[in-house]
């Protein structure tokens, strides 16, 4: 009998393993949010909406959301949802912002109260941004997602 050497199989990755793209996808979602932060506090010193509303935040957040299926099952998807939760509760703190700034502008205490939110929220999202990419930068999972 003739011996045929059995070809190895391709190397595929094992089910907790994010593929490369997808580790290279969630980099440019960071990468996006970052940048999307920046643009809003370059154009405004402060964001009078939500630091990740703009058109590069908003971009992100559909990619986030596209991309989270196939981060399931893997140490990346506690950062498609901790990615995903900082743009919406950002969005949310921006409106309530807005909507306290309407309200009680006539006042005037209502422009204090809305800048603090603001201020809050710009802080809150740069910590989150640079604690989720710390975390993806050591291939690890964000705690507590």
């Amino acid at each position: 009998m003739t011996d045929v050497p059995i070809a190895p199989a391709p190397a595929t990755p094992s089910p907790g393993t994010p593929s490369p793209s997808l580790v290279s996808t969630t980099l440019i979602i960071y990468g996006l949010y970052a940048l999307a932060a920046v643009l809003a506090l370059a154009a405004h010193g402060l964001p009078p909406i939500a630091p990740l509303g703009g058109i590069v935040g908003i971009v992100a957040i559909i990619m986030a959301h596209v991309k989270r299926s196939d981060a399931a099952g893997t140490w990346l998807a506690s950062h498609y949802r901790w990615l995903i939760r900082t743009f919406w509760f950002s969005v949310i703190w921006g409106v309530v912002g807005g909507i306290i700034f309407v309200a009680l502008f006539i006042i005037l205490v209502g422009i204090v109260i809305a800048y603090a939110i603001w201020i809050a929220t710009t802080i809150w999202v740069l910590y989150r941004l640079i604690r989720g990419y710390l975390l993806f930068k050591d291939s690890q999972p964000v705690p507590g997602m």
